[in-house]
């Protein structure tokens, strides 16, 4: 690993550090007994409060100004100044502590506990006056120093790929962003709360299945050795919940992690978080309204309105949403009567658009396709699409006036999918008819076909009630709530593909190489990294580089001579 210049100076600086008998990670509690924020919030000149104060936080600023300094702490709940005074520190005659620990051996991105009280500053801002500080923890490496001035930011810590990857960097450097995740879990709170007043149960489910079910997709595979057999990363929890139905629980709910070994973009990552719950004795048209309910409390709850500003539109939560069926929404989106036509009619249709499909797909998965290429984009606010065909839908309840449909809905905001319902099926002689249709796509190729569950069937054999249930994606709805047009902003650590780390020749290599251990800095500099870069190196170019690289890292010793690096490239 090559260490920038200022990595090597903070690890020196941790030896100097240790070398004075301080502690760079001390193991001991502290005892912070405020946030910033609290201060910043309640402080007043005229009660003289907070005059005992113990924080604890990141150093994100200095202004070294001789005898006195400024310093910005930053902890949980925000920044505060700091106000540091040598004689304060160090009222005896050994000024250690501030000239030399403060001053030359802190660096922005250290974490301390500072003990002191709350004044303000003759400028007017509420600050702490330190009377002793703490080395808690030393950063090694620098952070990005984003900078702000009237109201504009400059080198701001924004590229997305790093942004992700070191997602810690960015809630430290990008206040922001701690604030989507804070709202996201109050988004969850809210919703927990709402189904606890409901007398429900939270519940867990297994999240290594036996058999694939509960949604139509591909999975995860693996292998359990102990038992000698196959198991997947759910899809869904679907099935699981409904067996807790059947077992004599009359609402039960479940925040989880589900798995699909499908695409990536935008909206799509392959592990996310989904609520199901499930509610006996309902149907979808109460599941309809107390949709409307959860996502206007969410709203509320958030915004203190049921407005919400997602981009260039203002959705409004409060409802009642309007509702189509899946045939209606096609036919005035794309003019195409999907009732009317067969499957290979359907087929021949999509083709006229452009879309890409193959005869494995069932009349079902066409519609669905269709109504992904033609209509989603336009359902901007929140809008109920209803009553879809029995073959799109093998867990779900055949419509009760309405042959060949079934009673499901799926709420669209934004022109995305965010909730998925049903009146759930609990026939088990047409429930087992439902998984042969799924076998029977699965032998035409459709690797998203559902299996069959022999021990569901069973549970529904001894009798489910009637039964509503719903599942709403908790990523796409916190994107929706904080106006984030990409799941990865959503999540704390998004999937990604493996990091690229660049190949290092050791310090021997290029000893060996006949190269002296004073110049090895100076070349990686130059991105010499490795044997292999030295030996493709033009050499008046190394040599030329050299010269202003040991100016600039004040090498002490002479420059090699032109034949000597010559020697290293072509020994």
């Amino acid at each position: 690993m090559v260490l920038s210049e200022q990595e090597q100076l903070r690890r020196q600086k941790r030896l100097d550090l240790m070398a004075m008998g301080i502690d760079p990670y001390p193991a001991a509690a502290y005892p912070v007994n405020v946030y910033a924020k609290e201060i910043l919030s309640n402080y007043s000149t005229e009660s003289a409060n907070y005059q005992d104060v113990v924080l604890a936080g990141r150093l994100m600023g200095f202004r070294i100004m001789g005898n006195a300094s400024f310093a910005e702490l930053q902890d949980a709940s925000g920044r505060i100044q700091l106000y540091f005074r040598r004689d304060d520190l160090c009222p005896e005659d050994d000024k250690t502590l501030y000239n030399t620990v403060f001053k030359k051996l802190l660096d922005i991105g250290d974490i301390i506990g500072v003990k002191g009280y709350v004044f303000t500053t003759q400028m007017g801002e509420i600050s702490v006056h330190v009377r002793e500080f703490t080395l808690l923890s030393k950063a090694l490496r620098p952070l990005p120093v984003v900078k702000e001035a009237e109201g504009q930011t400059f080198d701001a810590f924004s590229d997305p790929e790093l942004r992700y990857r070191q997602r810690y960097v960015d809630l430290i450097v990008n206040p922001s962003v701690k604030d989507i995740f804070i709202k996201r879990a109050k988004i969850i709170s809210t919703m927990r709360a709402m189904f606890d007043e409901r007398g429900w149960l939270e519940v867990e489910t297994p999240v290594l299945q036996a058999i694939h079910g509960g949604a139509s997709a591909r999975p995860f595979k693996t292998h359990h050795n102990t038992l000698d057999m196959p198991l997947y990363l759910r899809i869904a929890n679907e099935l699981y919940l409904k067996r807790l139905i059947v077992g004599g629980f009359d609402g039960v709910y479940e925040f989880g992690k589900m798995f699909r070994n499908e695409g990536m973009d935008r909206t799509h990552n392959p592990e996310f978080t989904s609520l199901e719950f499930y509610v006996a004795y309902k149907d979808y048209h109460w599941m309809m309204d107390l949709t409307e309910k959860i996502f206007e409390t969410v709203a509320t709850t958030l915004h203190q309105k049921s407005q919400v500003q997602v981009g260039e539109h203002t959705i409004e939560f409060a409802g009642p949403y309007p509702k189509l069926s899946i045939s209606e929404a096609i036919l005035k989106y794309s003019g195409v009567d999907v009732d009317a036509l067969s499957e290979d009619e359907l087929r021949a249709k999509c083709l006229d658009f452009g879309m890409e499909v193959d005869e494995q797909m069932g009349k079902g998965k066409l519609i669905d396709e269709l109504f992904g290429e033609k209509v989603e984009a336009n359902l901007i606010q929140p809008t109920f699409i209803i009553d879809y065909p029995v073959e799109m839908s093998p867990l779900t309840k055949k419509h009760r006036s309405k042959d060949g449909l079934v009673e499901r809905f799926e709420l669209f905001v934004n022109g995305k999918e965010i909730a998925n319902a049903y009146s759930e099926l609990n026939d088990p002689i047409d429930q087992k008819e439902r998984f042969e249709d799924q076998l029977r796509l699965a032998e035409k190729g459709d690797d998203e076909a559902m299996a069959m569950d022999y021990d569901f069937i069973r549970s529904l054999e001894y009798a489910m009630p009637p039964t509503s249930g719903i599942g709403i994606g908790i990523d796409r709805l916190t994107m929706l709530m904080t106006n984030q047009s990409s799941i990865q902003e959503v999540l704390f650590f998004p999937q990604m593909r493996p990091e690229i780390v660049k190949e290092v020749s050791s310090d021997a290599d290029f000893v060996q190489a006949g190269v002296a251990e004073h110049w090895i800095p100076a070349l990686q500099k130059m991105g010499i990294l490795t044997l292999e870069n030295l030996k493709s190196a033009n050499p008046n170019k190394v040599f030329n580089d050299l010269g202003g690289m040991r100016k600039k890292l004040k090498i002490e010793a002479a420059m090699p001579s032109k034949e000597e690096v010559i020697s290293w490239i072509e020994s």
